[in-house]
């Protein structure tokens, strides 16, 4: 199956988008894929904050996103733009380090009126990046995803189903094969 990379541009340790595309992941490897977490809270401050390009851990990004057939990009939602992490990643990759790539955008917000900021912020960005698609996305409310005192993940029945139904489309544009899992919560 496709090899997909699921990049957190979360810049918290406890970060509730991080969470979601983890339990995700989980859902996508349900499906036979082979899924990379990358967070991208995790490189070098000093790599992104002065643009090195040849720093190892950049250049290791890089070739994660090369390597994927597949992306799923996650991201929390600040004055209704994706996070300045993960612009600070997305601009230090090659122009075209998309091409040919499926594409999943999501968002997570404290709030509705965040709800476009996958179509007029994230999107535009991620298609000038050259993908060969980019599948319908999904905002879920911070409000909607709640972290049991385990660490585990509770996502509300509705955006659980809503996320179940994108994440299977994503797949079975990579060749994933189908499941009759439910939506877990």
């Amino acid at each position: 199956m496709a090899t997909i990379l699921s990049v957190s541009g979360s810049p918290s340790a406890t970060s509730r988008t991080a969470r979601l595309l983890r339990h995700l992941d989980d859902r996508l490897t349900d499906h036979g894929h082979d899924v990379i977490p990358l967070d991208v809270r995790t490189l070098p401050a000093e790599a992104l904050l002065h643009a090195d390009f040849r720093h190892p851990a950049i250049v290791e990004a890089t070739a994660l996103f090369e390597r994927a057939d597949g992306i799923v990009i996650g991201t929390p939602v600040y004055k209704a733009a994706y996070s300045g992490l993960l612009k600070s990643l997305l601009d230090l990759l090659p122009q075209y380090a998309l091409a040919g790539k499926t594409v999943l955008p999501l968002a997570t917000g404290g709030t509705t009126a965040h709800v476009l900021a996958i179509d007029y912020a994230l999107r535009p960005v991620l298609n000038s990046m050259g993908p060969a698609h980019i599948t319908p996305g999904w905002f879920t409310l911070d409000k909607d995803i709640s972290v049991g005192d385990d660490g585990s993940l509770a996502v509300a029945p509705g955006p659980a189903e809503a996320l179940a139904q994108v994440t299977d489309q994503f797949s079975l544009a990579l060749g994933g094969r189908p499941t009759l899992l439910a939506a877990t919560g």
